[in-house]
């Protein structure tokens, strides 16, 4: 067979391998935010108020995000299919320990390598990216991998809360183990990693250097703040805290809590896609940063201070501020191209670890916050909150916004071209 004929053989590996990373994160974001919908369940089988409640959600969150840089030096320097198929069986792993803990303890650790192998997810699927497509599609692809990873936590929402219900949290996520041990499969026999020389660009010449050149650029700074503050909302807000508060302001049942809360996910989605589309039309990276936050923050306002009269309003903000925040993608886009090629990786990494710390942080700040308000009152062995107790703890998530909006009028613009230097 000829060379041309075996490269028209294997045209068709590319998107299978960007496929299954994009699976992959699906699958990562649906275990990200199935607590959600067992908050009272867990609360009842752990014996735990919000507080801690939010700090067993949120270790998920803690092994991520400080996993993010070695994450994206590893995959520099190594490829994506070992690693990819590794992280999918430990994420599956995690899952079986977390459905059959006994205790808190036993919870923590599942909800720890959860958190370890999905730490490849995001990263993954932007090296698979960056790797196998040329850069004139960068975002728009990391918008539909974004858009992917959405239905997971869209599927982690209503649908979690339905097998919640007809069957129990812990055969729900006994059943979910499953699918992280087919996508380990799949990723094994479909995904490859170029050659060192063809990758030559993505490999650092050492794992450090390429980590410091990233780090001395403040662009790189202000873009992993602006992608942790369009997360905070949707991590901390729809991935825990929005079904119990729909409940207690709304007094909805908790799988319509979950459907709503959902379209804070799926406006994120499809709000990745149409930046990251829009962006690279244009060749310009700085607007939909800009309108994306300003979106963000005025949705998160008429929300939780607004007084809206019904579920329906709720729900139609919750969408509008999803697609607001899916200015992030373009966040990684703009950090690829304020840095050198050969260390994209560790861009990747850097604002990675923002994106995902926002969550570590808000979803058991909120927790905490609204302790500090609880009046007392119980049901069923789970603590009950107010409404203005929810509105007090989730007002901080406005904080964030508002630190969103200066980082993308910081952001430089790149003009979709990859810079040779920092600062170049």
């Amino acid at each position: 067979m000829s060379g041309e004929a075996q490269e028209a053989g294997a045209a068709w590996r590319p998107w299978a391998a960007w496929a299954l990373g994009s699976l992959f994160f699906c699958y990562g974001f649906f275990h990200r935010v199935s607590p959600s919908v067992m908050v009272e369940d867990l609360m009842r089988d752990f014996a735990v108020g919000g507080a801690i409640l939010g700090n067993l959600s949120a270790f998920y969150f803690y092994a991520y995000a400080s996993l993010q840089i070695p994450v994206g030096l590893l995959l520099d320097r190594h490829g994506p299919r070992r690693l990819l198929t590794g992280a999918a069986l430990l994420c599956a792993g995690g899952s079986l320990v977390f459905a059959l803990a006994p205790g808190l303890g036993t919870a923590y650790l599942g909800r720890l390598l959860i958190g370890i192998g999905a730490g490849f997810t995001w990263v993954g699927a932007l090296t698979l990216v960056t790797l196998f497509f040329p850069a004139r599609r960068f975002a728009l692809l990391v918008g539909l991998a974004q858009l992917i990873g959405m239905l997971g936590a869209v599927f982690g929402q209503a649908p979690m809360a339905a097998a919640v219900h007809a069957y129990g949290w812990r055969a729900t996520l006994v059943a979910a183990t499953l699918g992280g041990v087919v996508l380990a499969l799949a990723m094994w026999i479909v995904v490859r990693d170029k050659p060192r020389a063809a990758r030559g660009a993505s490999m650092p010449t050492g794992m450090l250097q390429g980590l410091l050149r990233v780090g001395a650029n403040p662009q790189t700074w202000y873009c992993a703040l602006l992608g942790g503050a369009m997360t905070a909302p949707v991590l901390s807000f729809a991935g825990l805290w929005g079904v119990p508060y729909l409940v207690s302001v709304y007094g909805v049942p908790r799988p319509d809590a979950a459907l709503v809360a959902s379209l804070g996910f799926l406006g994120f989605g499809i709000g990745a896609v149409i930046h990251g589309y829009w962006s690279d039309r244009m060749g310009r990276r700085k607007p939909p940063l800009v309108l994306g936050s300003a979106t963000l923050l005025v949705s998160l306002l008429t929300m939780f201070l607004g007084g809206l009269p019904d579920l329906r309003w709720f729900g139609a903000f919750s969408f509008l501020q999803g697609l607001g925040a899916g200015c992030m993608v373009v966040a990684f886009a703009a950090a690829r191209e304020h840095n050198p090629v050969n260390a994209t990786g560790a861009a990747y990494g850097l604002v990675n670890t923002f994106v995902v710390a926002s969550g570590a942080l808000f979803q058991p700040l909120i927790g905490w916050l609204l302790d500090q308000r609880w009046s007392g009152t119980m049901l069923d062995g789970a603590r009950v909150y107010s409404p203005d107790t929810y509105t007090f703890a989730l007002s901080s998530l406005l904080v964030m916004s508002v630190i969103g909006l200066v980082m993308a009028l910081l952001v430089r613009e790149t003009h979709c071209r990859q810079q040779i230097s920092p600062g170049s």
